[in-house]
């Protein structure tokens, strides 16, 4: 059996919404890894904004996927905490909430900066405009994500094993091509960073295929009318200036040793955890979620016996089902099981 990973969200609905895993020829399985940010993000974390919401005076604002996902019990989550009487907004960026924060003074306004490389620079940009306009009531709680020490955690791991990556072209937009090249040069495995069409998806597929069979790893960049060999240098300067690597607990991987962003220097005074005191563990509790198990690539979300049962959009048990990125939700959505 060739197992192959996708680790973008955006790949995982593309290839469920194309039928691509029924059209793949025996032998060839799909997997598809934590390359959606909200999956990642722990159970721990949507109670510390749990907490922040519930604070008088307080505003958190969040994408709209963040809203329904649960913490460590089902009865906590954002969409919850809004309807007992809390400040919570949906928001469609940082800048939004920034936005509300210079509207209002009086009020705090917290906004949950998740995501990967692909939402590093305009999450860091609303920072850096708080700065110069001096907009001390608007913080953001730290939730960015770097991918390669997740997918190196992932390799790490003795029950995974994964015969090529399909790598996700929004984050190597950001951070190019160089940002794959570890997976042939020191791991040995066939790496195509892909667009996301169907025709895209299929072409990447095709190509690892070719590497795997001949024995032959290398990064091939199918995504040329937008991925670049370096990235995008100004969204690169912005994340050195203003971050530095640190530690995060991620759902399904445990805690991970520089694989978040963590504002510095004189940026730190926008950080959330920071100015409220904030702090997640290094261990995840147990939850009835398998979610951890999906993006992993140790089981399919209809292995999950709450798949489809007690696990549904309307009452999920976990991210995967409630993001527009969740494996389980693109599974469920497009029946691809």
């Amino acid at each position: 059996m060739i197992r192959l990973m996708e680790i973008c969200g955006t790949h995982t609905h593309a290839i469920a919404r194309a039928g691509l895993k029924q059209l793949l020829p025996e032998g060839v399985k799909l997997l598809s890894g934590p390359g959606c940010p909200v999956c990642v993000t722990p159970p721990e974390a949507i109670d510390a904004l749990v907490s922040l919401a519930r604070r008088p005076h307080l505003t958190v604002c969040t994408y709209g996927d963040m809203l329904r996902v649960p913490g460590t019990s089902p009865e906590l989550s954002l969409l919850k905490e809004k309807a007992r009487g809390a400040r919570v907004e949906m928001v469609f960026s940082p800048m939004d909430a920034l936005s509300m924060a210079e509207r209002d003074p009086g009020q705090e306004y917290v906004f949950a900066g998740v995501g990967f490389e692909t939402t590093a620079p305009g999450t860091l940009a609303a920072v850096k405009a708080a700065r110069v306009k001096n907009v001390s009531n608007f913080s953001v709680f730290m939730l960015l994500r770097r991918i390669e020490p997740a997918v190196r955690a992932l390799l790490a791991d003795s029950e995974s094993r994964i015969d090529g990556f399909l790598c996700p072209g929004h984050v190597a937009v950001i951070i190019g091509e160089k940002g794959f090249r570890f997976l042939p040069e020191e791991y040995r495995l066939p790496a195509v960073i892909s667009g996301f069409e169907p025709a895209d998806i299929w072409l990447s597929v095709k190509e690892l295929l070719r590497q795997v069979r001949e024995k032959d790893p290398r990064l091939v960049n199918t995504y040329t009318r937008a991925v670049s060999p370096e990235g995008n240098p100004l969204a690169l300067a912005l994340m050195e200036e203003m971050t530095r690597p640190d530690g995060a607990l991620w759902r399904g991987l445990g805690y991970i040793e520089g694989s978040a962003y963590a504002l510095n220097g004189e940026y730190a005074a926008w950080d959330a955890a920071i100015k409220f005191g904030i702090s997640l563990p290094r261990q995840t509790a147990p939850t009835a979620c398998r979610c951890g198990e999906v993006i992993c690539g140790k089981i399919e979300p209809a292995g999950c016996p709450f798949f489809g049962k007690v696990c549904t959009p309307e009452a999920p048990l976990g991210p995967c089902m409630v993001s527009s990125e969740g494996s389980c939700a693109a599974a469920w959505t497009y029946r691809s099981f």
